[in-house]
C-alpha cells in the first residue's frame, strides 16, 4: 500500500482537516492545493470547450459548413463537446484533487449544502475565474501565432454566450436559472447514489446535448459565470454579463432549496466532489490523487497502522546500512 505524505507531528490536523465535507481544521483556514488545482482544471475546461465551439460554429471551418443546414444538431454538438470538456478537466489530476466543481454555481450549491465553508468556496470561485481567464487567454494566444485562428475565433466572439436580443432579457435570465437548477439537481442526485457516482463527471455532455437545442437559443446555456466572463473579457461584450451571474446563482440556490425539501427524493452528499469520491472530505495528494485515507471513525487504528509501517521501513533502512 502506498503511504500518503504525512508530517507526523501534525498528523492529527491532517487527518481531521476535511474541507470538502464542510469540516476544515481551525488551524487550516485556506487550502491552496485545492484552489490552484481547481484553477488549472477550469483552464482545461475552457481551452477544450472553446476550441470545440469555435470549430463547430465559426464560418469557414469544415464542421461548421457541414452542420450549417442542421442548426439544431450543431447546437446539440456544441453542448456535448463543452460538457465533455468538463469531463476531460475532471479526469486530470487537478480535477481529481479539487473535485472538479469548475463552476461557481456548483461551488455555491455545495456551500449552501454545508459541504464547503465560505472561505474555501470563495477560494474556489476566484480560482475558477482565474482559470477561465487563463484558458480563454490561451485560446486568444493561438490567434497571435496562427492568423486564421484569430479570424475564426473573432467571428464567434471567442465562444462567448450572448442572449437572444429579439425577446425580453428576462427569458434569458429565466433560462439560465432553470438550466442551472436542473444541472445541479442532476449532479447531486448522481453523486449521492453510490452506484451512479462514476457517471457524475460524464453527465455534462449528455445533459447539454439534450438541453442545448431546447434552451441555448435564449442565452447560450452558460450556467457558469466564469465560463462567460473569460470570452466576454477578450471580446469586449459586457452588457449582458450580469445575466450569467444572477441567473446561474439563482438557479443553484433554488435547486438546493428544492433538494432540502426532498422534492427529488432523499439526496445526501458526503463530499463536495463531482469526481474521485471517497476521501472523506480530505484533500488528496497530487502524486497519488486516488489514495483513499481511512474514515474519521478509524483514526486511531489508521494512525497505529501507519506508524507500524513507518517503523518497519526505518528498521529495514537501518538493517541495510
Amino acid at each position: 500500500m502506498r503511504l500518503p505524505h504525512i508530517h507526523w507531528p501534525h498528523f492529527h490536523i491532517h487527518f481531521h482537516d476535511r474541507p470538502l465535507s464542510g469540516e476544515p481544521h481551525p488551524e487550516r483556514p485556506f487550502h491552496w492545493r485545492l484552489y490552484w488545482c481547481e484553477a488549472l482544471a477550469t483552464a482545461v475546461l475552457m481551452v477544450v470547450g472553446l476550441v470545440c465551439v469555435i470549430m463547430l460554429t465559426a464560418p469557414g471551418t469544415f464542421p461548421a459548413r457541414l452542420l450549417a443546414p442542421y442548426p439544431n444538431i450543431q447546437t446539440a454538438l456544441c453542448g456535448l463537446c463543452f460538457g465533455m470538456a468538463g469531463t476531460a478537466a475532471a479526469m486530470t489530476p487537478f480535477g481529481k484533487i479539487s473535485g472538479a466543481h469548475l463552476n461557481p454555481s456548483v461551488t455555491l450549491a455545495f456551500m449552501l449544502s454545508k459541504k464547503i465553508v465560505w472561505i474555501d468556496a470563495l477560494g474556489y470561485a476566484i480560482a475558477q475565474i482565474l482559470g477561465a481567464l487563463a484558458g480563454t487567454a490561451a485560446v486568444y494566444a493561438m490567434g497571435l501565432v496562427f492568423a486564421p485562428w484569430h479570424m475564426l475565433s473573432r467571428e464567434v466572439h471567442y465562444g462567448a454566450t450572448i442572449p437572444y436580443t429579439s425577446i425580453s432579457v428576462w427569458y434569458a435570465l429565466g433560462s439560465e436559472a432553470l438550466v442551472t437548477g436542473l444541472l445541479i439537481i442532476t449532479l447531486y442526485w448522481l453523486a449521492a447514489h453510490p452506484r451512479y457516482k462514476a457517471v457524475t463527471p460524464w453527465i455534462g455532455g449528455i445533459f447539454f446535448l439534450v438541453m442545448n437545442p431546447l434552451t441555448a437559443w435564449l442565452s447560450g446555456n452558460s450556467v457558469n459565470f466564469a465560463r462567460s466572463l473569460g470570452p466576454a473579457l477578450f471580446d469586449g461584450t459586457w452588457t449582458s454579463l450580469w445575466i450569467y451571474l444572477v441567473g446561474p446563482f439563482a438557479g443553484s440556490s433554488l435547486a438546493v432549496l428544492a433538494i432540502r425539501f426532498d422534492l427529488f427524493g432523499k439526496i445526501h452528499l458526503l463530499e463536495a466532489r463531482l469526481v474521485n469520491f471517497g476521501h472523506h472530505g480530505r484533500v488528496p495528494h497530487l502524486d497519488d490523487p486516488h489514495f483513499k485515507h481511512a474514515a474519521p471513525e478509524h483514526y486511531e487504528a489508521y494512525r497505529a497502522h501507519l506508524e507500524e509501517l513507518a517503523k518497519a521501513k526505518a528498521s529495514a533502512t537501518q538493517a541495510g546500512e
